[in-house]
């Protein structure tokens, strides 16, 4: 090899050169987007840290062939060593809503209505987001029909620590329900404010420890718990999940602005239950078709993606086996996993957009 050449590789004409990769969802450039850390120069070998913003990240396998190839083409580079990791950004509380220590990012999953698959969506999300080496947790603030304790085959008394729950975790991720502290068919008979105060008690006195996402499944409607979870905390956004069908259309237009009165960022909508396929590979779209990507494209946010129907979502809701476990190769688990890839993707936009500031770049760290 040229010595010439060696002695003429720096650690910034290395940054230099991958200023040219950009993230296609964040539109900046990795450099600048603190996403290289931790450059080694020995010879020809040129190694780093490429540090992305989550773990779920879709584009993952394309920046990491953009990178390698951008280092390769420096002259005197033999041979490029990246390794792979993630940190998920930090979100702000803002001036009123305080943001809850240890919690990166909370994401409300909603309807407007029952019925949709709204809980099935929120349980998948949270176990494909920790299967992509995500720390999340999930919370069920339905109070009146709490389903995330079967859905995630929960059966175990929340201990108690100090003042604090101590949240079982199922499947990886940490879960806190109404229906773990009261189990059974007995029902809960409560007005709005007791309501509001169980909500508070889920987000401030369990010991969630460090998360990157906590999921919040919401309950039905527009009523006291999604007004006390978006004047309680920072929520990096919601998640809408519908049918194609206008009956469940038109209650989650009803949730959406909802959350647009409340000044909760939308990330998306999910459309459950797209189509069912037959054997033969025909599709029958029993709830009509294409309602959940023309509502995105009404309010001009993404469409996460679609799920479509099978057997397999229902017999892992009920025994307490997600989808993306008991099925991962299965068509509704890699549509789950690619709208987890998605929404992770919306949270990380929306955290670098809201906190501007980016992360001062550290070569030596």
């Amino acid at each position: 090899m040229n010595e010439a050449a060696t002695q003429a590789i720096t650690e910034e004409i290395v940054l230099n050169a991958l200023r040219a990769v950009k993230d296609p969802d964040l539109h900046k450039d990795i450099v600048t987007l603190n996403m290289i850390r931790d450059i080694s120069i020995c010879g020809g070998i040129v190694g780093f840290r490429f540090v992305l913003t989550t773990p779920a990240c879709p584009v993952r396998d394309q920046l990491k062939f953009e990178a390698e190839k951008t280092v390769m083409a420096i002259p005197g580079v033999e041979r490029v060593e990246v390794k792979m990791d993630a940190e998920v950004p930090k979100a702000r509380g803002s001036m009123d809503k305080a943001a809850i220590a240890g919690i990166g990012h909370i994401i409300a999953v909603s309807s407007g209505k029952g019925g949709v698959g709204k809980s099935t969506i929120a349980v998948n999300l949270a176990v494909s987001l920790g299967l992509m080496g995500a720390r999340v947790g999930i919370v069920d603030t339905d109070i009146y029909g709490p389903n995330v304790p079967i859905m995630m085959g929960g059966k175990d008394m929340p201990l108690v620590r100090g003042e604090k729950l101590i949240p079982p975790v199922y499947h990886g991720v940490k879960t806190m329900s109404i229906g773990l502290l009261n189990p059974g068919d007995k029902a809960i008979v409560w007005r709005g404010p007791m309501l509001s105060t169980a909500v508070t008690q889920f987000l401030r006195d369990v010991e969630w420890g460090e998360l990157d996402y906590l999921v919040v499944d919401m309950p039905p409607g527009t009523g006291d718990v999604q007004l006390s979870l978006a004047q309680m905390v920072s929520i990096a956004g919601a998640v809408l999940v519908t049918t194609p069908q206008e009956v469940a259309l038109g209650d989650v237009r009803k949730a959406y602005n909802m959350f647009d009165q409340l000044h909760v960022p939308m990330l998306g909508v999910v459309e459950n239950m797209s189509y069912f396929e037959c054997a033969h590979g025909e599709k029958y779209f029993i709830f009509g078709n294409g309602g959940g990507e023309a509502l995105a494209e009404r309010y001009d946010v993404p469409f996460l993606g679609s799920v479509p129907i099978a057997m397999s979502i229902r017999e892992g809701g009920d025994l307490g086996v997600p989808v993306v476990i008991s099925d991962p190769g299965s068509p509704q688990a890699k549509a789950l996993n690619n709208i987890a890839q998605n929404v992770a993707a919306q949270v990380s936009i929306a955290a670098i957009k809201n906190n501007k500031a980016l992360p001062v770049l550290n070569l030596k760290k």
